[in-house]
């Protein structure tokens, strides 16, 4: 006779949370080697300030999973909320919201080159705003869920 499975645990929902969190982060990291090394993409300096707060996620976020740890969230919280601050700035750059003189990108690459739009309308600062959304509200899910 089988029992039935039984339900998961807190402990269980706040890992997979955890574990998602991290899943993004990794997922964006990759994507984000991926269009610079293969698809040969020269990052601008905003995109370097995005990566300085999502590479180390991927590290910090895994780090927090095996075995569980609480209190990983408040290290990875600051720098997903810093890195969407900045994809959020990227994105009215690249909407022409901000005008140039406030630009940080007047030397180099440009911070408004589209390289991509998949699907019309896929660029890759919306991409990098959608991963730091993502990884941000899980983090806070799981921090509301800890205290």
């Amino acid at each position: 006779m089988t029992s039935a499975p039984s339900p998961p645990t807190t402990h269980d929902r706040d890992w997979a949370l955890l574990f998602m969190s991290w899943l993004v982060a990794t997922v964006s990291t990759l994507g984000s080697l991926f269009f610079s090394h293969v698809m040969g993409f020269a990052p601008c300096v905003l995109c370097w300030y995005q990566r300085i707060c999502l590479f180390p996620l991927v590290l910090i976020l895994a780090a927090g999973l095996f075995p569980f740890d609480r209190r990983v969230v408040r290290y990875a919280l600051p720098l997903a909320i810093v890195g969407w601050l900045i994809a959020a700035y990227h994105n009215l750059i690249a909407a022409g919201v901000i005008p140039e003189a406030l630009q940080p990108c007047s030397q180099g690459v440009s911070c408004s080159e589209e390289y991509i739009a998949l699907f019309g309308f896929l660029t890759i600062p919306i991409l990098s705003l959608l991963a730091f959304s993502l990884i941000t509200a899980l983090l806070t899910v799981l921090w509301r869920r800890l205290r």
